[in-house]
């Protein structure tokens, strides 16, 4: 089995913020023991380098980086990822606006 492309979206909001997703359906391997291999981008209007970046590349596995910090991500499955990428999301927005207002 080859990769299978499950989800490609990109969509820029009213805000002018960008979001990515991007997902693949892999064969299960010691690289991807979760059959899964994803890059998920959060790009807040103006910048160049993601707020919020979640991916799974090998030698790293799953993992994310949230406000400049690298950190683990404990994946479950490809719908609770999409959940918990949007949670983060909704709280990069918020601190946006926290700190224009």
């Amino acid at each position: 089995m080859r990769a299978v492309l499950t989800l490609r979206e990109r969509v820029i909001d009213e805000d002018g913020d960008l979001t990515e997703l991007v997902l693949w359906q892999v064969p299960r391997s010691p690289k991807h023991p979760a059959g899964i291999r994803y890059r998920l981008a959060f790009l807040l209007a103006g910048t160049t380098r993601p707020a919020i970046l979640y991916d799974n590349h090998h030698p790293k596995g799953h993992h994310r980086h949230r406000r400049g910090v690298e950190e683990p991500y404990g994946f479950s499955t490809a719908d609770r990822l999409l959940t918990d990428f949007q949670a983060d999301v909704r709280r990069a927005k918020a601190a946006r606006k926290e700190r224009t207002e």
